[in-house]
């Protein structure tokens, strides 16, 4: 019987990302990193493969990374210009942030752009 394994590409397409992710993720946290990236199963030909039932594994290590700007990272745009208008205002970085965590949790049906947004028009007046 034939074994059957998911390459870059398989994950990729199970988790909802470019293989291209998936292959900076290998390569930002290899073995021996605090956070590695879950060993394949199999390498063929240097191409790594996973067992299909590891797709938890690799989905509980990826919800586990930093968020972004966590040690790194650009903001997006939204938070940019969100930043930029509060400071504007007085407020520094820190409070800034915290003002929108706490917006966040109060208004959970907004995403973080339109949350910014409101925000800034909010400040506009």
């Amino acid at each position: 019987m034939t074994e059957r394994y998911l390459g870059v590409l398989g994950v990729a397409e199970a988790l909802g990302v470019t293989r291209h992710a998936v292959h900076k993720w290998r390569t930002r946290h290899p073995q021996g990193s605090d956070h590695a990236f879950p060993e394949p199963d199999v390498e063929v030909d240097g191409a790594p493969g996973w067992r299909a039932d590891r797709l938890e594994e690799i989905g509980r290590w990826r919800a586990a990374l930093p968020g972004r700007g966590a040690g790194g990272g650009r903001p997006t745009a939204a938070r940019q210009d969100y930043l930029k208008a509060a400071m504007a205002l007085g407020l520094d970085r820190e409070e800034a942030l915290r003002a929108l965590a706490t917006f966040a949790e109060e208004f959970p049906q907004m995403s973080e752009p339109e949350l910014c947004a409101w925000l800034i028009e909010k400040f506009r007046r």
